[in-house]
C-alpha cells in the first residue's frame, strides 16, 4: 500500500536470498562428483539467469497492464519461492553433513547412492578425516583469519568484490532505465532487457560445457578481457554521442551497435565471472572453515550489490 510496506516485504526476501546463496553452492560442491563439480555448480548460476529472463518477460508483460502491473510483477515472485521451499523438503542431506552429525552409516549409504557405486571407501574415509579435523576447530570465524587460510580468505573477499565491480548488476537491475536514458522508448527498453536476459542464459551454457575442460583460470582471464574491451567501447560511444553536457541522440545503427556490445559483455560475464564467482570460493575452503568462508563470499557479494545498486542511479543523473 505504501513504500514502508514495500521495504518491509523486501527485507525477509533479502534474508532468503542470502540463505540460498550461502547454501546452494556448498550443497552442490558436496554432492557433485569431482569430475562434474564445476558443471553442476554452474547450473546454480544457470538457474539464476533463467530466473532473470523470466522476470524480464514478466515485467515486459505487466508493463502493458493499465492498473497494478507492478504489483502483479512483485507478487509473482511467490511462484519460485514456493517451488524452492517445496523442493527443498525432498533434498537429501549431504554425506558431509551426515558425518558431522555422527550418522556415518547413513552418510556412506548416501555417498554410494549419489556416486552410483558401492566402491566409495576411499572417499568416505577422506570425508571422515576432514570432518574430524573440522571438529577440532572451535571457532571457524577466528581460524579463517590465520595465515595458513589467508589465500582462501583473500579469494572469499576479492572474487565477489571484483565480480560486482564488473558492473553486471547495473545491466541486470537497471537495463530498462539505462536503455531509456540512451534514447530507447519504454517498450524498446524493456524488450532490450529481455534480449540481454536471453544472452545471459545461453552464454551460461558455454560455461557448463567448458569449465571442467578448460579450467577456471582460463575462463576468468578470457571473460575479463572481453568485458573490458566492451566496456571501453560502450563508454567511448556514449561519450562521443552525449559529450560532457549529456545532450545528444543515438542513431538507430549506433544504438543497435551499443546494444550488441552490451550483449557481448553480458555473454562474457555469463560464462566467466558470473558462475565462477560462486563456484571457485565454494571449492577452495577446507571443511573446517567452509561455512564461514562461504558466508564471507555471500556477504561481500551482497554488500557491493547494494552499494552499486545505490550509486548507479545517482551517477546516471550527475
Amino acid at each position: 500500500m505504501n513504500l514502508t510496506m514495500l521495504i518491509i516485504g523486501r527485507l525477509p526476501l533479502g534474508v532468503g536470498i542470502g540463505y540460498a546463496n550461502q547454501s546452494v553452492p556448498v550443497y552442490l560442491s558436496e554432492m557433485a562428483p569431482p569430475k562434474l563439480r564445476g558443471a553442476l555448480n554452474v547450473c546454480f548460476q544457470m538457474a539464476v539467469t533463467i530466473g532473470i529472463l523470466i522476470a524480464n518477460l514478466v515485467n515486459y508483460g505487466t508493463s502493458h497492464m493499465k492498473k497494478n502491473g507492478w504489483r502483479v510483477s512483485l507478487v509473482l515472485a511467490v511462484v519460485p519461492a514456493i517451488i524452492m521451499t517445496v523442493g527443498a523438503i525432498f533434498l537429501p542431506d549431504t554425506p558431509n553433513s551426515l558425518i558431522d552429525r555422527g550418522q556415518k552409516e547413513k552418510a556412506k549409504t548416501m555417498l554410494q547412492k549419489i556416486r552410483g557405486s558401492n566402491n566409495v571407501d576411499n572417499e568416505f574415509e577422506d570425508l571422515i578425516i576432514a570432518s574430524d579435523m573440522s571438529k577440532q576447530v572451535e571457532n571457524p570465524w577466528r581460524n579463517i583469519l590465520q595465515p595458513r587460510y589467508r589465500p582462501q580468505f583473500t579469494i572469499a573477499v576479492l572474487i565477489p568484490f571484483f565480480q560486482q565491480l564488473t558492473g553486471i548488476n547495473v545491466i541486470m537491475f537497471y537495463a530498462p532505465v539505462l536503455f531509456k536514458t540512451l534514447g530507447f522508448g519504454d517498450g524498446a527498453a524493456l524488450m532490450t532487457a529481455v534480449i540481454t536476459g536471453l544472452v545471459n542464459v545461453f552464454a551460461t551454457l558455454i560455461s557448463i560445457f567448458t569449465v571442467d575442460r578448460f579450467g577456471r583460470r582460463a575462463l576468468f582471464i578470457i571473460g575479463g578481457l572481453i568485458m573490458l574491451v566492451c566496456q571501453v567501447a560502450v563508454g567511448a560511444i556514449i561519450a562521443s554521442v552525449f559529450g560532457m553536457n549529456g545532450q545528444g541522440t543515438f542513431s538507430k545503427e549506433l544504438g543497435n551497435g551499443t546494444v550488441g556490445l552490451i550483449c557481448i559483455y553480458v555473454a562474457a560475464f555469463a560464462w566467466s565471472w558470473g558462475p565462477l564467482g560462486w563456484l571457485v570460493p565454494s571449492e577452495v575452503f577446507p571443511m573446517e572453515i567452509r561455512s564461514a568462508g562461504q558466508s564471507i563470499t555471500v556477504s561481500v557479494n551482497m554488500f557491493f550489490t547494494f552499494v552499486i545498486g545505490q550509486l548507479f542511479l545517482t551517477m546516471l543523473v550527475i
